[in-house]
């Protein structure tokens, strides 16, 4: 069983001025066009985590880690 990591906030995150990860581009390029919006392609990881949570709320999409791009089994502050 997976011990919950409380989520940090972005701008906390030690490599969250880092650029997007693959994931998080590939997730949040499904997610907006889904909303009919655009997204850059240079955001930090901080930044791009930030839009994966307000294209879900958009979208309706309220998903697990599993479902954000975002990378598992992270550790605390390496996001």
């Amino acid at each position: 069983m997976v011990t919950p990591v409380p989520d940090k906030d972005p701008e906390e995150w030690v490599t969250g001025d880092e650029p997007m990860t693959g994931p998080q581009q590939s997730y949040l390029n499904t997610l907006a066009h889904e909303a009919g919006v655009d997204v850059p392609d240079d955001l930090t990881k901080a930044r791009a985590s930030e839009l994966i949570d307000e294209l879900q709320e958009r979208t309706g999409r309220q998903g697990g880690r599993e479902d954000d791009g975002r990378t598992s089994g992270s550790t605390p502050g390496s996001r």
